[in-house]
């Protein structure tokens, strides 16, 4: 089966989000699997300065955008660890930028920037030796894929017997453009209805996607059946709902080579559940010292490494953080970076208890793994989550999550109660309600158990040993893929009244 995945980021190439390092490491697990992978992804700045060689294909097409025809060269490496073949779309006005979609705002022409992606995606496909079966697309950047393969890719012989999928990383993320932006296309403006491409007079490259589809999944099942209802279909909950029987969830793997305490690069000693306090303890004295602190304290250290942004519940993390900094009962550290205000309140709440709460603001690569080795609890109150990694990255260290109810979070994280530590399911603290209270008590269940040491102890090896790597994860797509292609063909799209 030969599979091409479309995704306008991966690691280690570009990266801004969890979205990089699903499409990242996706391709090689399916690979592993005896899967035909390759991956598409802009040639963005960051590629060229990442480090890792890239070679000169001898392709260089021209991309109708428009009434414009823009020219793109296709540079090629492999993903680290893998033969799975990595295409990279340059053009120079389009990627060549500071970011990957913009600094504080988003660039204007992102429509045409991923309308040029899109079309030579495909035009790309169809210039390599072998036909594709399955077009994978990522989120709204590839949103059009779908749309393309049925309207005007139909006929093209190394596409015309693939089927698409339509991933959704975040539903709060859409690409939503001016309506004007559809003559950019190259479609008919008749698809511009509110049934297919049109979202309240705008053209929105997500719905696009998840009505044209042949098969829709997103990161987790909870979170499917989340964005099915307001508020968390975030206005295509409809879209959703008209096409529930498509769509599954699917739960993100993690790239266990990276994050693996036992072989990670970026800690000071490497451990597993058989010595993971000596471990812990090398990586707090690390931390301590990155942090400016002569020493490390016994206390229980409490992390949060994340966005700094209204879903990932920050305004409920500060008001906590807060109130319970005061009595000395654990060290805080939070890194991350995001939205002005908070980034303001985590530096006055630092400077209120120093030597208690560490802020970092700004997002480094090895502070984040230090962080991860050192900590006893990890704290994700995100209003909605619809995979969440770094619960997993806390298994597979030793750290335990407390975690609000929501998305993947739900799937993946058990609450403690006696009933879940007496069966060997339990896995973190978990509260429901999006409250600051809430919150507080699950993190003050969580300081309670850690004092009972042989508890904390059992609980800590428990989720050590669980297997979140990519290899389950790519064996669910590897089986939706197959019954995609065991249906028959979709009838050819018709526009809506």
């Amino acid at each position: 089966m030969r599979v091409l995945q479309v995704a306008s980021e991966a690691t280690p190439f570009a990266k801004t989000g969890g979205l990089a390092d699903v499409a990242g490491a996706l391709p090689s697990a399916l690979a592993r699997l005896g899967c035909d992978c390759t991956l598409v992804m802009p040639a963005y700045r960051q590629v060229f300065e990442s480090g890792f060689p890239l070679e000169r294909t001898g392709f260089a097409f021209d991309v109708p955008v428009g009434q414009r025809h823009v020219g793109v060269e296709i540079f090629r490496s492999t993903l680290p660890g893998s033969a799975v073949p990595v295409y990279f779309v340059s053009n120079e006005a389009c990627f060549d930028r500071p970011t990957l979609y913009g600094g504080g705002q988003d660039y204007q022409d992102n429509a045409e920037r991923f309308i040029l992606f899109s079309r030579a995606a495909l035009e790309l496909a169809c210039r390599l030796e072998e036909p594709f079966d399955i077009l994978h697309g990522h989120d709204w950047q590839a949103g059009l894929i779908p749309a393309y393969r049925r309207l005007l890719y139909q006929n093209r012989p190394a596409l015309a017997r693939s089927a698409t999928i339509q991933t959704i990383h975040n539903m709060a993320y859409q690409g939503v453009f001016w309506n004007w932006d559809m003559l950019l296309t190259g479609l008919d403006w008749k698809f511009f209805n509110w049934r297919q491409m049109e979202f309240y007079g705008q053209l929105n490259f997500l719905k696009t996607g998840l009505v044209f589809a042949d098969a829709i999944t997103t990161v987790s099942p909870t979170y499917a059946r989340e964005i099915s209802e307001a508020p968390g279909g975030c206005g295509l909950e409809g879209v959703i709902a008209s096409r529930r029987e498509v769509l599954s969830g699917i739960v993100n793997g993690i790239d266990t080579d990276v994050w693996n305490p036992q072989t990670d690069l970026l800690i000071p000693r490497h451990y597993s559940t058989t010595d993971v306090a000596t471990g812990k303890d090398a990586a707090r004295i690390a931390l301590a010292a990155r942090l400016g602190h002569a020493a490390p304290d016994t206390r229980p250290l409490v992390s949060f490494v994340g966005r700094l942004a209204e879903q990932k519940g920050v305004d409920i993390l500060i008001e906590v953080i807060g109130r319970m900094a005061g009595d000395g009962g654990a060290h805080y550290v939070i890194l991350g970076t995001g939205d002005a205000g908070h980034e303001d309140a985590l530096r006055r709440l630092a400077a209120a208890h120093p030597g208690t709460v560490d802020v970092v603001i700004g997002f480094d690569e090895l502070l984040a793994h230090l962080i991860q080795a050192a900590s006893d609890i990890v704290l994700m109150p995100s209003r909605f989550e619809p995979c969440g990694l770094s619960q997993l990255y806390a298994f597979r260290y030793g750290a335990i999550p407390v975690v609000r109810g929501t998305g993947g979070l739900v799937d993946t994280v058990i609450d403690t109660t006696p009933e879940s530590l007496a069966d060997g399911t339990a896995s973190g603290f978990v509260f429901r309600e999006f409250d600051s209270r809430a919150l507080e008590y699950a993190l003050q269940r969580a300081l309670t158990t850690h004092a009972d040491t042989v508890t904390w102890q059992r609980l800590v090896a428990s989720v050590m040993q669980q297997d979140w790597s990519w290899d389950t994860s790519a064996r669910k797509y590897l089986d939706l893929y197959e019954q995609v292609l065991a249906q028959p063909p979709a009838p050819p799209p018709v526009p809506a009244e």
